[in-house]
């Protein structure tokens, strides 16, 4: 975008603000019925959802920083993955955007640490050579939350940006009051419902005593280049190269794993490419990557060959950040109170699988569902303690995924089978479920109880497993080999399918049901594998029973370690 063009969008964009703010400045329109407080991803497309389910609400949007904000060098979490991808194609009606101005994604892909680290070839690659059938995409969310902020305008939402929140006090009895301080002085607002999009500040969260530390001890560093740098030119190698003939490994989400920690490669659409070292705190002390130099020095150490490809680009470093202890927990999300915490204001997991959209989806979800019943009448209080329970039964199910599993990333077959297990788990029950619209339907998931409750436990103890399994094959290498997850056919169902049609209440109950069983069939098969090589690593799945699936083909899982013949 050329300098002219910058400044007629901004002109554009400020004139929609000041338009909108105009119709504040009587007094009648500070009144409102729903007051967002952050106007980032997820009360940006909180409120596209509100003006596209229920037109007729006066939705607020307040955001301190002036817009448009810069693409690229803005926030963190450009990645996503499928519920959080369908959401905004789908459900908010972003694809014509999506497919415009982002990137779509080749999938995750993974290489595991072998020798020095200076040379992609002799690593295990795990990741596809083609994009998925149900897309996900890399998002630029400077871009993106320009985007939706200048629509919401446009929609007829009220948009305050350059405006900071100064108190928030809640009245239950009658409408919550928001003191604000911005450019034209400060302000009172009322508005019936009161939502906190304010990421990491997580304005009610501390007001109100909610926060709750998480025992996951993870510390991020990222940064941005100003130029496209991709992962394909990295070796010359013919048949490397050759595992992804169409040379677009680069669109895809890229980890570079090793024993504690993982670094990430993301394009983005502006141009600019996208690096981070997410570390376990006991393994990577946060100071030895919490400024860039030093940043690279641990590259140097663990990472070489990325390591050389980032000082090649060092002058065009866009920005720098860091965050320690990133993920956190919370005692309440939604409250018949009138009120709720959506995206980080609420909680935050880990951004290894790109979670942190699919939690946007599912919290704005349940948040629209919410107003909506309540501007009709309804009395939602039931449906707001089903929605609490829901959400923070997951956020809890998705953290297992992490905590304590970091010493496990360099293990290229036990990492190799927690992908695949942990990918099988998302796609049969959790994004079916949001696919299938579910989630929003409380009645039916009290129906699944008791298979979610098996399913919880299943999850839990997998991870349990894994961990076992990685101690058992201390001192395994593995080297030069290539598979994908979705090369096994049950996978590759489990991702395709979701994008089929809705279908009735016991049809979907009978495929969760389904999906259930094969994944206590893939769990006994993981177990199989390590029990070959360890026969002494502890049963943590139970042997099938009468009328059960006996084990999977998962033929591709399964690595060979170096220096080793399988017969």
């Amino acid at each position: 975008m050329n300098i002219r063009v910058k400044r007629a969008a901004l002109a554009g964009l400020r004139h929609g603000l000041l338009e909108y703010r105009a119709v504040t400045e009587t007094g009648a329109g500070d009144h409102y019925d729903v007051a967002i407080l952050g106007g980032g991803l997820a009360g940006g497309c909180l409120a596209r959802q509100l003006r596209q389910e229920a037109p007729a609400l006066r939705v607020l949007i307040v955001e301190k920083r002036p817009h448009p904000v810069p693409e690229a060098a803005f926030k963190v979490g450009e990645s996503s993955v499928e519920i959080g991808a369908h959401y905004f194609q789908k459900r908010l009606g972003l694809e014509p955007h999506l497919r415009s101005r982002q990137l779509e994604k080749l999938g995750l892909r993974y290489f595991f640490p072998h020798g020095d680290n200076r040379d992609l070839t002799q690593r295990v690659e795990l990741g596809p050579p083609n994009f998925p059938p149900v897309p996900s995409f890399q998002l630029d969310r400077g871009r993106l939350e320009n985007f939706l902020l200048r629509t919401n305008a446009e929609l007829g939402a009220t948009v305050l940006d350059g405006c900071r929140v100064r108190s928030i006090t809640l009245d239950p009895a009658a409408a919550h009051r928001v003191s604000l301080a911005g450019p034209g002085g400060s302000r009172d607002v009322m508005a019936r419902w009161v939502v906190d999009a304010s990421g990491r500040a997580g304005l009610l969260k501390r007001q109100l005593g909610l926060v709750r530390p998480s025992t996951h001890g993870a510390n991020a560093a990222w940064w941005r280049f100003r130029s496209r740098i991709k992962i394909d030119e990295w070796s010359d190698d013919p048949a490397w190269n050759a595992r992804v003939p169409s040379g677009l490994r680069w669109l895809s989400t890229v980890h570079l794993m090793g024993v504690g920690y993982w670094f990430w490669l993301i394009p983005l659409g502006s141009g600019s490419h996208s690096f981070g070292i997410v570390a376990d705190a006991d393994l990577h002390p946060f100071a030895r990557i919490n400024r860039f130099e030093r940043a690279l020095d641990w590259l140097r150490e663990f990472e070489p060959q990325a390591a050389a490809v980032m000082e090649a680009h060092a002058s065009e470093l866009e920005d720098f950040l860091a965050l320690q202890r990133f993920a956190h927990g919370c005692a309440r999300v939604f409250s018949a109170d009138r009120w709720a915490l959506v995206g980080e204001a609420g909680v935050f997991t880990d951004p290894f699988y790109s979670p942190g959209s699919d939690f946007i989806a599912m919290g704005n979800d349940y948040v629209t569902d919410l107003i909506v019943r309540d501007a009709r009448g309804e009395d939602v209080a039931a449906r707001a303690e089903a929605f609490n329970a829901t959400y923070l039964r997951l956020f809890d199910a998705f953290i297992r995924l992490y905590d304590g599993q970091y010493p496990i990333m360099g293990n290229a077959q036990v990492m190799t089978a927690k992908v695949s297990w942990d990918n099988a788990c998302y796609w049969a029950i959790t994004a079916l479920l949001f696919f299938q619209r579910r989630l929003r339907r409380p009645e039916f998931i009290a129906s699944i109880e008791p298979l979610m409750r098996r399913f919880f436990v299943l999850h839990a103890r997998m991870q349990q497993f894994l961990k076992a399994w990685d101690r058992a094959d201390a001192g395994s290498s593995y080297a030069r080999a290539s598979t994908n997850v979705i090369d096994v056919e049950f996978l590759r169902r489990l991702q395709a399918t979701l994008g089929d049609p809705i279908v009735e209440d016991e049809v979907l109950r009978r495929r969760l049901a389904e999906n259930y069983a094969l994944l206590e069939a893939f769990a006994r098969t993981w177990q199989a594998i390590a029990a070959e090589r360890h026969p002494a690593l502890p049963r943590f799945v139970a042997a099938a029973g009468p009328g059960e699936q006996g084990l999977l083909d998962i033929g591709p899982l399964q690595l060979t370690p170096a220096g080793v013949t399988v017969g």
